[in-house]
């Protein structure tokens, strides 16, 4: 195989790994039920209202605007957070589509189904093929935690 050859083929090896990897291959960007609105979430941990934040398996909602039906933020071990929204990924936004949560499990009331989901991990405890809650970013410096997306 020539230079020339080499170089061709290179460039189109590292074509094909660049255009079939995607920045953040997470399921829910396919997600046609949800629109991925702005969240920019500061809560001061100092706060009385996010008191249950400061300990491991903590957790605080919080109403619209923030998300599309709210959010959920829990506290895996003091450095680690997760956040997620509490409109059901499998649902169009309805007037049930708001998920109640008990523990770490997120339920969907609506009439229609069962869906159940894990708010530390945001996936459907039981079927996998669904889409798993929408993630956002929630990040601990000092007594305060941004969630965003």
């Amino acid at each position: 195989m020539g230079n020339s050859t080499k170089i061709v083929f290179s460039i189109g090896l590292l074509s094909i790994l660049f255009f079939s990897c995607k920045k953040d291959d997470d399921f829910t960007g396919n997600n046609p039920n949800l629109i991925n609105p702005l969240v920019n979430i500061t809560l001061n941990l100092s706060l009385p209202q996010y008191d249950p934040l400061r300990f491991p398996g903590g957790s605080v909602l919080l109403n619209p605007p923030q998300g599309i039906r709210g959010v959920v933020i829990y506290n895996i071990n003091n450095n680690e957070y997760s956040a997620f929204e509490l409109s059901d990924p499998n649902h169009t936004p309805s007037s049930c589509s708001r998920m109640e949560i008990e523990g770490i499990i997120a339920t969907c009331p609506c009439p229609t189904d069962d869906n159940e989901y894990n708010i530390v991990t945001g996936q459907h405890m039981s079927d996998q093929n669904l889409f798993p809650m929408l993630r956002y970013r929630a990040v601990r410096n000092g007594n305060v935690i941004t969630v965003s997306n």
